[in-house]
This record gives structure tokens, C-alpha cells and sequence, in this order.
């Protein structure tokens, strides 16, 4: 996943910078949510269970969102777009962990060390030093 932000309007939020539409935003802010009220680590079933309810329009929650702040409201997300478009990226980026031999979907701070590796590449980027490009002429 490639992330492009601007540095002079950076917002607030993570998830903001991270996923491309507010309804992903959502959905990531809730999994995120739920996973918190379950200790930080949900299983393989508990995932499913969220990604129908998702699915299947059931999810009630109240939303920090504009029109809606305060209010419960019904969340609807197709569960393979959840599965492609949110949980997949954020496996991948190090915000959610699998462990394959508990079964279990941890919060992680995995990206944290990530973009810190980044800076230091591009701090070892900018030390390093210049060498001449030699022309045939």
C-alpha cells in the first residue's frame, strides 16, 4: 500500500492518511474499536462475526463522524472489499498482526518501527556522499 500525504495539511487522524474514503476510515476505526474492547486481539471467528455483521448491515455504533456525531447508526461494508480494502492493507502496513499458531489478530505497533526504519533510510540517504556521473564526451 502506498501512502501520500502532504506535509503542511497533515491530518489528525491515521486513519485519515492511511485509507482513501471515509467509509474505510470508519469501518478501520471500528475494527480497530472492537479489538480494543476485546483485550487488543480478537480470533479468527470473532474477525468473521465482525466482517458479517459488517456485511450484513447489523453493526449498530456511534460514529465520530460530522452528520452523524453522537448518534447509533447502522454500518454497512461488503465483507470481501473488508477483507481487501481494509484488513489485508493493514496487515500489511503493521497496524493488525496475525499470529498463525494462536489464531489470534493482535493490534500492532509494528508500523511505528517501520516508519522509523524509513526516516533513518532516508537520514543514511542524505549522508551519503556524492559521486560524479562521468560523460563519454
Amino acid at each position: 500500500m502506498v501512502i501520500l500525504y502532504d506535509r503542511y495539511n497533515l491530518p489528525e487522524d491515521i486513519f485519515e492518511i492511511v485509507f482513501s474514503t471515509k467509509q474505510q476510515e470508519i469501518v478501520a476505526k471500528l475494527l480497530i474499536k472492537y479489538m480494543k474492547e476485546n483485550g487488543n486481539e480478537i480470533g479468527k471467528t470473532e474477525m468473521s462475526l465482525f466482517a458479517t455483521q459488517l456485511h450484513e448491515g447489523e453493526l449498530i455504533s456511534e460514529i465520530d463522524e460530522a452528520p452523524y456525531k453522537g448518534k447509533k447508526v447502522k454500518i454497512s461494508y461488503n465483507k470481501r472489499q473488508f477483507y481487501d480494502r481494509i484488513l489485508t492493507p493493514m496487515k500489511s502496513m503493521g497496524m493488525v498482526d496475525y499470529d498463525l499458531y494462536s489464531k489470534k489478530y493482535k493490534i500492532s505497533n509494528k508500523l511505528n518501527k517501520d516508519l522509523m526504519r524509513i526516516g533513518l533510510m532516508w537520514l543514511q540517504e542524505i549522508e551519503k556522499p556524492v559521486y560524479k556521473i562521468k560523460s563519454k564526451n
